[in-house]
């Protein structure tokens, strides 16, 4: 049988790995928009978490396998379409993930000076459609609107010293940004309670330990929460327990004359109504709030507003608050909605022979292990379908054979694995010259030129 993956971030890796694991005369290829792999694990994970890039090196086995193909710099849904997979291959799998980010649909939030968190991540990473981004850092208080993991990442990243950025894979041009930033408070601020932030204690831990940033958090919002907590599961328990503890700490006393610390803070119960213009409208100012009020409690407590507002002075807006998966092709089913994919266990609803995984399937939450674990599940259908017939796998089919004349008949010339690990090698090289592990290449046509194409 032979299986096409679309899109070479941990949900299409995995997908691939299980398949390859478990069916051992399968052929899985795998397409990619961009001419490098591995998805969010490049352009997602902070470049100061080296340790979660790991997975790459079962990613590289997985590609390096004889019966898996890599071919990047393909836009399925435009250079190939979806129909055109199905008749080459017996299963297709759609693992695209979400590459755009969810709106705040308020005033001003097209100002100058407010950014998705989306494309802010992609600017440090290196992701080449943000490579332009230019974020004015210019302003002293930046306001995060989310309580995620991402929005830590982007707090940290903001307020980190600039000695523990040199050493990660950052990319040159932010960290220049960064060196000259003027951010020195960083306010997160979440429409619900600290009963409610999506954040784990591992990130909170992180921040709070970050070398000169202190925490700024207000001990009245946590009020009666010990007896809140005392039923709720272990990691919500000890989360709660560790922004208490924070709370409660008194500030350490700075010496005259000292260099007023950075700070970062958490405000709750705040839902952004408004961005506001500087007097001349040319960029954001502040943001005005809706104070809210809980009903419900737990996961499913609900932000009412009361009525009552705030304003708040920064000068530049990350938002924060999901990514959102994009329909690909008109002939498959989308519900644009939830953003998702129809399906049931990963089969494509309606349309027999097709698959999906990851964010496109479940919608764009959980870490890497979440959509592992996601993707082995898509895989597992795959393979039943595969052993009850429910593919059938008589006719024979082309694979990359077809797609690869419907590609150069169009003019889009595939990258493959080796070709990344030509990209792969001057990016280390690069790195290794400024004494960090790699410097990202962040102009599609340079890795190109890099691989002589």
């Amino acid at each position: 049988p032979r299986v096409c993956v679309v899109g070479s971030g941990p949900a299409g890796f995995y997908t691939a790995q299980h398949i390859l694991k478990h069916h051992g005369g399968a052929l899985v290829d795998i397409y990619e928009k961009l001419p490098v792999p591995f998805g969010l694990v490049r352009f997602g994970v902070a470049p100061d978490h080296p340790e979660v890039k790991n997975v790459i090196n079962t990613f590289t086995q997985t590609a390096r396998s004889e019966r898996c193909a890599y071919y990047g710099n393909v836009t399925v849904g435009r250079d190939v379409t979806v129909p055109e997979l199905r008749q080459a291959y017996h299963a297709v799998v759609l693992s695209y993930g979400a590459e755009d980010n969810r709106v705040l649909g308020i005033p001003g939030e097209n100002l100058p000076g407010v950014y998705s968190a989306r494309a802010f991540v992609g600017w440090y990473n290196g992701l080449p459609e943000n490579r332009d981004l230019k974020p004015d850092l210019s302003c002293e208080t930046a306001l995060i609107l989310g309580h995620g993991n991402v929005a830590l990442d982007i707090a940290r990243i903001l307020l980190s010293p600039l000695q523990l950025l040199r050493k990660t894979d950052i990319t040159d041009s932010s960290l220049a940004a960064l060196a000259c930033s003027k951010v020195k408070r960083v306010w997160l601020v979440g429409r619900r309670g600290p009963l409610q932030v999506a954040f784990t204690i591992k990130e909170l831990r992180e921040m709070i330990n970050l070398p000169g940033a202190r925490a700024v958090l207000d001990p009245a919002d946590f009020t009666g929460l010990e007896n809140a907590v005392k039923d709720a599961a272990r990691p919500r328990k000890r989360l709660t327990e560790l922004m208490i503890k924070t709370a409660l700490e008194k500030p350490v006393e700075v010496q005259a004359g000292a260099a007023a610390p950075r700070a970062w803070g958490l405000k709750f119960q705040r839902s952004p109504q408004e961005v506001l213009p500087s007097a001349d409208g040319r960029r954001a100012r502040g943001i005005r709030m809706a104070l809210t009020r809980l009903e419900g409690s737990g996961d499913s407590a609900k932000a009412i507003p009361t009525g009552d507002v705030e304003e708040l002075e920064c000068g530049l807006v990350l938002s924060s608050i999901g990514y959102r998966s994009l329909p690909l092709d008109p002939a498959v089913p989308f519900d644009s909605q939830r953003g998702v994919i129809p399906n049931s266990s990963g089969r494509v609803e309606g349309v027999p022979g097709l698959y999906c995984s990851g964010w496109v399937k479940r919608g764009p939450t959980g870490v890497i292990i979440t959509t592992m674990n996601d993707s082995f599940d898509t895989a597992q259908s795959v393979l039943e379908d595969l052993q009850g017939g429910v593919l059938d796998i008589s006719p024979s089919r082309e694979g990359f054979g077809v797609v690869e004349s419907i590609l150069r008949s169009r003019g889009v010339r595939p990258v493959s694995f080796s070709d990344w690990e030509k990209i792969d090698a001057a990016e280390v090289a690069r790195g290794k010259a400024a004494g960090k592990p790699r410097e990202k290449i962040v102009d599609p046509a340079e890795m190109l030129r890099i691989i002589g194409h």
